[in-house]
C-alpha cells in the first residue's frame, strides 16, 4: 500500500472507532475534526511500510498551538496491511483515545481517576486495558489484582516533563526469557520506569501474551479544564459496544481494570 492508501485505511477507521463512542469525526483534509476543538492527526510511522504501525495524535485545543497533544503509536495484527492497520487503530481507540475521551467526560465510563499519594499534584485517568495472545487469563487476573501506578510512581515522576499533561504507555509480556517491559511517556522510552515494571511479578508463561494500556497524568488546576469545558459533548452519549473485535476474541479483553477486579477474574 502506498502512503495515501494506507492514510485512507487509517481516516476511516479512526472514523469508525471513535464513533463508538458517540463521537462524529470528519475529515477535513488531513485532519480529522472532531466535537468543539478537538481531533486527530496522523503522522507517517518510521517503518510503516507493511508494518501495521500508526501513530496518532488527539488534538485537545485544534487552532491553538499551546494545546497539548496526546500522540501515541500503535501496532495491529493481521494478514494483510489493511488488516493490520485496522487492527492497530482498534488498539488505539480501545485504550488511548478512550482514557482521553474519559479525561474530557469526567464521568467514569472509560477509564478510573485516581489521586495518588505517590503521584502528588497529578489528577491520573487509568484507561481500558487489552490483553491479547495466549491464555491471556493470567495476564488478565494479575492486571485486575494490581495498580501498576503507585508500582512505578517513584521512577515517572521524573519524566513528567509537560507541567499540563502527560501519556503515559504501559506495554508488558511476551513470554519466558523472551519478555517485554515497557513504559513510555510522551512517546519516549522511560527506562528506570520500565526496569520497575519489568521487575515486577506478572506471570511468564511459554506461550506469547501481552498487554497494553495508557494513562494520562494532568497537572492538579491545569488549564486542561478549559479544554474540557470547550468540546461540544453528544447530547446522548454512548458506551462503548460489547460486540467482538478481532483483538478481543484473540485474547481476552478487560474493559476497565475496576471491572476486572470487580468480576473475580
Amino acid at each position: 500500500m502506498d502512503p495515501e492508501q494506507r492514510l485512507a485505511v487509517i481516516q476511516r477507521g479512526v472514523i469508525r472507532e471513535l464513533a463508538r463512542y458517540g463521537r462524529e469525526f470528519t475529515l477535513d483534509d488531513t485532519v480529522l475534526r472532531g466535537p468543539g476543538s478537538t481531533a486527530v492527526a496522523f503522522r507517517e510511522h518510521a517503518d510503516a511500510a507493511g508494518g501495521g504501525h500508526v501513530d496518532l495524535g488527539f488534538v485537545l485545543g485544534l487552532g491553538n498551538a499551546e494545546a497539548p497533544v496526546v500522540w501515541d503509536c500503535a501496532a495491529g495484527l493481521g494478514t494483510t496491511e489493511e488488516e493490520k492497520l485496522d487492527n492497530a487503530v482498534r488498539m488505539w481507540a480501545g485504550t488511548t483515545a478512550a482514557t482521553v475521551i474519559e479525561l474530557l467526560d469526567h464521568q467514569g465510563r472509560y477509564g478510573d481517576h485516581l489521586r495518588l499519594p505517590q503521584l502528588a499534584g497529578w489528577h491520573a485517568v487509568q484507561g481500558p486495558a487489552t490483553v491479547f495472545g495466549f491464555q491471556s487469563a493470567r495476564l488478565s487476573g494479575w492486571l485486575g489484582e494490581h495498580e501498576l501506578l503507585p508500582e512505578l510512581a517513584a521512577e515517572l515522576t521524573p519524566e513528567l516533563t509537560d507541567p499540563r499533561l502527560n501519556g503515559v504507555k504501559i506495554f508488558l509480556g511476551g513470554r519466558t526469557g523472551d519478555e517485554v517491559a515497557e513504559v513510555r511517556v510522551n512517546g519516549t522510552v522511560a527506562h528506570g520506569a520500565s526496569r520497575a515494571l519489568g521487575a515486577l511479578d506478572w506471570p511468564r508463561g511459554e506461550r506469547f501474551c501481552w498487554a497494553r494500556l495508557f494513562v494520562l497524568l494532568a497537572a492538579e488546576g491545569s488549564p486542561l479544564e478549559a479544554a474540557r469545558a470547550a468540546e461540544t459533548r453528544p447530547p446522548t452519549p454512548q458506551a462503548a459496544p460489547a460486540g467482538p473485535d478481532p483483538l478481543a476474541v484473540r485474547g481476552g479483553r478487560l474493559s476497565r481494570w475496576w471491572q476486572t477486579r470487580r468480576a473475580g477474574q
